[in-house]
């Protein structure tokens, strides 16, 4: 794991190959907001996990959502927005909605989920991203 100070914002990153590959941070501070990439599907070496299953791969993004959240100090009643890119959205959109719903426990951030043909690895049918303000009461 690696954190940066560049000027005011913090950044955080796993450490994994495609980090420095494609040239982003997991997550970027700025003031008070902590804009959080596209989580996936993967365990702390970065082999891909649930291939073919929606369920698990909704599940263990948001567990890396939680490590990445955890980093910073802020909780789940801090993420203010999530954005779902979603594989076949039609086929998965009832366990990917189940899944945000009993990750964030009545919170209720705002959210957009998007039918996509494609994602970055070719087993992967999600990615969950965020934006969190770390001023509100957790």
């Amino acid at each position: 794991m690696e954190d940066a100070v560049a000027g005011q914002a913090k950044m955080f990153g796993f450490g994994m190959p495609w980090e420095s590959i494609a040239g982003y941070s997991q997550a970027l501070q700025a003031g008070e907001t902590l804009y959080i990439s596209g989580q996936l599907s993967h365990d702390d070496t970065g082999t891909f996990i649930g291939a073919g299953d929606i369920d698990i791969q909704t599940k263990t993004s948001f567990d890396n959502l939680d490590l990445v959240l955890g980093h910073f100090g802020a909780t789940r009643k801090q993420v203010v927005e999530t954005t779902l890119l979603i594989v076949d959205l039609r086929q998965h959109f009832e366990v990917v909605a189940r899944r945000h719903a009993e990750y964030f426990d009545g919170h209720r951030p705002t959210c957009t989920a998007l039918g996509v043909v494609d994602l970055a690895l070719p087993e992967q049918l999600i990615e969950i991203g965020a934006v969190v303000r770390l001023d509100l009461n957790s």
